[in-house]
């Protein structure tokens, strides 16, 4: 999600607590077009801090505009050939065109993409959009659809700007995508994640995956160790996010887990709880084939909330107290409900799902067993290099997650088409952007 769990920007007020959901998406596809065109964008991202070690430098309170040639940010500099790009322009409307190919500036990463995961988030715009797509200037970027997408990538180093020094041309690199303005309050506090304008390479301006070649901040790229395939790099953008709110839980490897959802986040959830050493996860799913990768991923329980009371299996398993630790990957009332009165006293209910729309909870139901509600907001800056060592030391092994690897310019047909069509069938489908036409 991002599926993630990315904050509405033009939503929110300059103050308070943000407001996170699920995307749903039940609609058919149109057309991709390829034509020409001289609009263009440039790429920058973004993260936040847990006390993670190896973290690249890094100022909590410093935004990644900052470390850009400020001609480069207002004007765009561009190479005199052009190359490839998914554009999205609305609703059903993504479109492959010539565009010019940005040139690397101070303090940059010029890369080649690799594989470029479509997630949960891009669905959501193409069927539902334009939503996270600003229609009008994002207050950080400027920018505006038409604009490039594609947040969860990797590629390879082909430039690096004035004052990069600890990365070579050549290396195979991951790009963290937030976009953060630095001088806000949540800024400041170091929780760049929650920045009040926020927003994400490849869904808010600047560039992004799904396109031959891109500008990042250095800030914003991590290498990648030998040992982790360009493919499953792809996948630490969604990792990352269920590494965060387990972070921020209360998580102990002992307790007894309940994951609502098993697409994507849920599954990512699931893998990432067991490589912490949970012992005990439980998982709520509807699809048959989801409920099997569930299981081929640990899950010590796979339920059919359709088929059984998951309220009243949670209690069984736990000697009637209830679990002690539910995570909301799915974003329906139905789950929140059962989620809620699956806790045991005391217990935590964490929100990854990005809702589109209000929830309804009966506080009393908090109050009288003293559980608590929280949310998560998709990563920091201490995520990406907790997830590349779990890794790279065969914690995680997500291999599995990758349903199917297409071309780019199959991308509208084959990806989008196929996540919305035959949802309960894929996880994640990567585009290889080395893949010929």
């Amino acid at each position: 999600m991002v599926r993630l769990a990315a904050k509405i920007w033009r939503q929110l007020p300059h103050t308070g607590t943000p407001r996170y959901g699920v995307w749903g998406f039940r609609v058919f596809g149109q057309r991709t077009h390829f034509e020409s065109s001289n609009r263009s964008s440039m790429s920058i991202g973004f993260s936040r801090g847990l006390n993670y070690e190896n973290q690249p430098p890094y100022s909590s309170a410093t935004s990644h505009s900052s470390n850009l040639d400020s001609s480069i940010m207002a004007k765009g500099k561009f190479e005199s050939d052009d190359m490839k790009a998914l554009r999205y322009y609305g609703k059903e409307d993504i479109r492959l065109e010539r565009i010019p190919i940005p040139v690397c500036g101070k303090n940059q990463i010029k890369l080649k993409p690799a594989f470029v995961g479509i997630c949960g988030t891009d669905l959501h715009e193409y069927v539902h959009g334009p939503n996270l797509i600003p229609t009008t200037p994002h207050p950080i970027t400027k920018e505006k659809a038409p604009l490039v997408v594609g947040h969860e990538f990797t590629g390879v180093v082909e430039e690096v700007g004035e004052d990069v020094h600890d990365i070579k041309p050549g290396q195979h690199v991951v790009v963290q995508p937030i976009i953060y303005d630095g001088t806000c309050g949540a800024c400041k506090d170091g929780f760049i994640n929650c920045c009040y304008q926020n927003g994400f390479i490849g869904v808010s301006g600047w560039g992004g995956g799904f396109s031959e070649h891109m500008t990042a901040p250095r800030d914003a790229v991590y290498v990648l160790p030998e040992s982790i395939p360009m493919d499953i790099g792809a996948l630490i953008e969604p990792l990352s996010v269920a590494w965060h709110a387990i972070s921020i839980s209360p998580f102990k490897e002992d307790d007894t887990i309940l994951v609502l959802g098993g697409g994507p986040i849920g599954l990512a959830m699931l893998q990432c709880l067991i490589a912490r050493g949970a012992k005990n996860v439980i998982v709520s799913e509807v699809a048959a084939q989801r409920q099997q990768y569930a299981k081929n991923f640990g899950a010590k329980h796979v339920f059919d909330p359709t088929k059984v009371d998951v309220v009243q299996e949670c209690r069984d398993l736990t000697n009637g107290y209830g679990v002690d630790l539910v995570f909301d990957c799915a974003g329906v009332q139905v789950g929140l409900d059962a989620g809620v009165q699956a806790l045991r006293a005391r217990g935590t209910l964490v929100n990854v799902a990005v809702w589109g729309r209000k929830a309804t909870i009966l506080p009393d139901a908090f109050v009288f067993r003293e559980k608590r509600y929280m949310g998560t907001a998709t990563f920091v800056r201490g995520d990406f290099p907790a997830v590349i060592d779990a890794l790279a030391t065969g914690k995680l092994n997500p291999r599995n997650m990758i349903t199917s690897k297409i071309k780019l310019d199959d991308i509208e047909e084959h990806g989008y088409k196929a996540l919305i069509n035959e949802k309960d069938r894929h996880v994640k489908i990567m585009v290889d952007m080395s893949a010929q036409a």
